[in-house]
């Protein structure tokens, strides 16, 4: 099953993430949350990884329109996005929200699991200019 949409690009690690940030605002999503594995790893457990950095975005308008429509939806929101370093190159990826939409198997999920798809899908296409 695939869960994930992604690009690849040839710029560096901290340039992207905030492309990616500028980008998934402009498609209405805000970070509300992020987690730098690399770091986290590196001081619970002494293990280095390479640049690694989960964005938990939001959209509130389709957040809500979400939990109206399934209460425990919650348990799969934000929509996490990744940004990793990859052999020289930055990845950058977002969970599809369609696996929203399949987990829940609410009918209701699914224009909004688009419309999120949709956005996302935008975002990640505007980085490739």
């Amino acid at each position: 099953m695939e869960y994930g949409m992604t690009v690849t690009l040839h710029r560096p690690f901290g340039e992207t993430v905030e492309r990616v940030r500028a980008a998934l605002k402009e498609q209405g999503f805000g970070v509300l949350t992020e987690i730098d594995v690399r770091a986290t790893l590196q001081e619970k457990l002494g293990e280095t990884i390479e640049d690694y950095l989960i964005l938990g975005a939001c959209n509130p308008p389709l957040a809500h329109r979400a939990l109206e429509v399934d209460r425990r939806i919650g348990l799969l929101l934000p929509c996490n996005v990744v940004v990793r370093s990859e052999d020289g190159h930055t990845v950058v990826e977002a969970l599809d929200p369609q696996v929203m939409a399949t987990v829940s198997e609410q009918p209701g999920l699914r224009p909004v699991a688009d419309d999120a798809a949709a956005r996302l899908t935008a975002a990640l296409e505007s980085l490739r200019g």
